[in-house]
């Protein structure tokens, strides 16, 4: 049967397709005037007060000069637009911050959200994949806000309904170049809402001088230098173990160093040691005398010396056996923090199958007993691959410095960290601009930060070794 259809039959219709059915025209409703004007009226309106809720201080510095010169006269308006940029100068120059916070990012963020992304948004979207045109109409995520800090943009998007964030997570690539960024990073805000991150400089190019020395008595977290929004890294390494993977030249020795600094005023107080295993002879060994006889380099001196650690580990796990769950630093059982420069060396490397399985029990047993009792492990290597190092997933807090291939971000970070914005493989050889620069993913986190640590030179390692021997 046949469906009658509003409308006119098409009269006069030419087809070359055989078998046509009938066409019918639609019908034509038209509407008064009057309900257009008023529709047209309540979407200018409705536009106007989201633009004010959305941009109040972009809205405040366009109208206000016109509401000054309708109420009060032109010459009024003059004035006001003469003494304006005056009065802003004195104020970047005076209290540049409070400036900046409440009139000069958000500014910028307008601008940029008017400029960069409005104007670009819908063919990025569409050409990426993100966005669906269905039967002549686009189906686009939308852009909720724009914020912008002293080094990125952050946009928050709102998905549609049935993406998942590994849709956005695998488009990175596409997101940075068609908004002009050098990258792009994906976070959760809540449910059905994303955080993107697009970088406009890099806060971290310039190396980092060696932290000073605190004069707080503290296991952690330390200072080993500086987050890429500007704040300090405070690496933790109390209560936890970490985990630190690069090539060479990456810049391992600068984020061991820095934590084994951070922790010179503990080791001061006896409220902290610090062991060393030196398998390759060159990093730890400038500081010997931090470390006493706690410092090991032959094969066989670094599994004698883990299985001290984990004696005196179990001695104190016995004693603490009913009493108390968590450890707090004393003189009589300081926090004891075991560095092991290039773990490869003694776990994959070593030829002599008795060591090896000596070393990699005594690693084993002391990253999954010694966090509750006072012990920690702060382990670097070069080839994160699971045959290499294959108790890896025991570092709660890891850190990936340049590597080599795409692949072993995943590795070191865990799965997706790199579709996630941990781009390590992508951080410069040259060691000016490189060296110290990584990403960092926490226990308590899945969203990799990228930092920077700070350098300590030769000269810093033998002023801290004389003072602690002096």
């Amino acid at each position: 049967m046949f469906k009658k259809l509003p409308g006119d039959e098409a009269q006069n219709l030419v087809s070359t397709t055989p078998d046509t059915a009938v066409v019918f025209r639609p019908a034509v409703l038209r509407t008064p005037a009057i309900v257009t004007i008023v529709i047209f009226v309540w979407r200018l309106l409705a536009g106007a007060l989201r633009l004010l809720w959305r941009h109040p201080i972009a809205s405040a510095v366009v109208l206000t000069p016109g509401v000054v010169t309708y109420v009060c006269g032109w010459r009024w308006g003059l004035g006001l637009v003469a003494v304006t940029p005056l009065s802003l100068t004195a104020w970047f120059f005076l209290a540049r911050p409070s400036f900046l916070r409440l009139l000069g990012w958000p500014l910028l963020a307008w601008w940029r959200l008017v400029w960069i992304y409005r104007r670009h948004w819908q063919p990025v979207m569409i050409i990426s994949g993100l966005g669906r045109h269905l039967r002549g109409r686009d189906y686009l995520p939308r852009v909720v806000r724009v914020t912008c800090t002293s080094w990125a943009d952050v946009v928050t998007v709102r998905m549609l309904t049935g993406q998942a964030v590994k849709d956005w997570a695998d488009r990175t690539e596409h997101l940075a170049h068609g908004f002009g960024a050098r990258s792009c990073r994906v976070s959760i805000a809540r449910s059905g809402r994303l955080l993107l991150v697009f970088p406009r400089r890099d806060p971290l190019a310039t190396p980092l001088l060696a932290v000073p020395v605190s004069d707080e008595v503290s296991v952690g977290p330390v200072e080993v230098g500086k987050c890429e929004d500007g704040t300090p890294w405070l690496l933790k390494v109390h209560g936890t173990h970490v985990l630190v993977a690069g090539a060479t030249g990456a810049g391992k020795g600068s984020v061991i160093w820095s934590a084994i600094r951070g922790l010179l005023p503990a080791t001061r107080a006896g409220l902290a040691q610090v062991w060393a295993l030196d398998p390759k002879r060159m990093e730890l060994s400038y500081g010997r005398d931090l470390f006493g006889d706690r410092y090991a380099a032959s094969p066989a001196d670094c599994a004698d010396l883990l299985e001290a650690a984990v004696k005196i580990m179990q001695e104190r796990a016995d004693r603490y056996a009913g009493l108390q769950r968590s450890h707090t630093p004393s003189v009589d059982d300081p926090f004891v923090l075991v560095v092991v420069d290039e773990v490869a060396f003694l776990t994959a490397y070593q030829s002599d199958k008795g060591l090896k399985l000596r070393i990699s029990a005594a690693l084993a047993t002391l990253t999954t007993q010694g966090r509750a009792v006072g012990f920690g492990v702060l382990a670097a290597l070069q080839d994160p691959r699971k045959e290499v190092m294959n108790i890896r997933n025991l570092f709660p807090d890891k850190i990936a410095l340049r590597l080599d291939e795409s692949e072993q971000v995943d590795m070191v970070l865990g799965d997706g960290a790199r579709d996630r914005g941990a781009l390590a493989d992508h951080i410069s050889p040259i060691s000016e601009q490189g060296a110290g620069i990584g990403y960092v993913r926490l226990e308590t986190s899945p969203d990799p930060i990228r930092v920077r640590a700070a350098y300590v030179s030769d000269s810093d390692i033998r002023a801290m070794a004389m003072e602690v021997t002096a």
